[in-house]
């Protein structure tokens, strides 16, 4: 069976077109659709589709919302999405919010995120609209420089990690892995940004001071797309498109657990607890080797990204970037992020 199913659309210029019709949305791993596009992205939800170019082969193509069930959003600034997301509501649409909440404003390496604290409460207002468990905490990456240490990094994060907490039950994090991605070593050199990668003996160490200042906190700690095991330390890992959580938050909607091949059975006098089968592994197999995701469809495009962060793998450039966000505003609503 295919992985989404194929419908037709009709386009703002009239024409029809065939469009892939996912059930599960991410928006965006590519680019921050709730901090820049959110109007965008609620405008092509409301209209039926929207439009998408393969970062690989710059193939363009259709993206239907015609059975979309469930959304998982990722974001440095979700504050917009607080004045949309009652029309989810509307649409039967779940959703959860992965926030990535660092604090490298006094390094430089964030300049386009609002102060920390903006963000600290944004996060919070977030919780008290959607509910406990839907918006997740990810201090992602941990970057080493010659600014930032070992010690400095456990800081920042104990800074949000007491200030969260009551509002959020899980922290993701990654290890910046500067060599791997060439866009990420090529915008820090470019930078000049005095970078370190992290040894193993680091990882540990760091998972080790990490695991004990959860003792205050008792959060789920995961770490997103990382081959080092420290589960010693209670650190697992993470699967940010989760069907757990759309289970979790999303059981009434049979449409999505039939798409899931999830079975959810009645408790009885002896274990009144509902029991959850799942017919089949929904794990993504075209993410990186090491990453826990199930399928879904990403709809953001590389090279948007306005936050115009020091360490970005989405952007080849500062000035690309910008340049197709300025092309946004000349066409904010249509068919692709682009305007194109």
């Amino acid at each position: 069976m295919a992985q989404w199913q194929k419908t037709q659309i009709q386009r703002d210029n009239g024409m029809m077109a065939e469009a892939q019709a996912p059930v599960i949305i991410s928006a965006s791993r590519s680019t921050d659709i709730p901090a820049f596009y959110a109007d965008w992205f609620f405008h092509r939800l409301k209209v039926g589709y929207s439009a998408w170019t393969n970062p690989f082969n710059g193939v363009k193509s259709f993206v239907s919302y015609e059975k979309c069930r469930f959304i998982v959003f990722w974001s440095k600034n979700p504050e917009p999405l607080l004045g949309h997301l009652d029309e989810l509501k509307e649409r039967n649409i779940g959703c959860y919010i992965q926030y990535t909440l660092n604090d490298y404003k006094k390094e430089g390496l964030e300049k386009g995120v609002p102060p920390l604290e903006e963000r600290i409460d944004t996060f919070k207002r977030l919780v008290d609209q959607l509910g406990q468990g839907r918006v997740i905490w990810r201090f992602d990456p941990l970057i080493l420089t010659d600014q930032i240490g070992l010690d400095d990094l456990l800081r920042k994060v104990e800074n949000i990690g007491d200030q969260l907490k009551g509002y959020t039950e899980k922290l993701v994090f990654s290890y910046a892995d500067i060599a791997l991605y060439k866009k990420v070593k090529a915008n820090l050199d470019k930078s000049h940004v005095n970078y370190a990668e992290w040894t193993t003996a680091q990882m540990e160490e760091f998972a080790q001071m990490l695991s004990d200042l959860n003792q205050k906190w008792h959060y789920q700690l995961a770490t997103c797309g990382e081959k080092i095991d420290i589960a010693q330390y209670g650190i697992q890992h993470n699967r940010c498109v989760d069907d757990d959580l759309m289970i979790r938050f999303a059981h009434h909607d049979k449409a999505l657990l039939d798409f899931l091949g999830v079975e959810i059975t009645e408790g009885d006098l002896f274990d009144p607890k509902p029991t959850v089968i799942k017919h089949r592994d929904n794990r993504d197999k075209g993410q990186r080797q090491f990453c826990g995701c199930m399928v879904s469809k990403d709809i953001g495009e590389y090279n948007t990204c306005p936050h115009l962060c020091e360490y970005c793998y989405a952007n080849a450039s500062k000035e690309k970037a910008q340049e197709n966000y300025n092309k946004h505003e000349m066409n904010p609503l249509g068919e692709t992020i682009t305007g194109k």
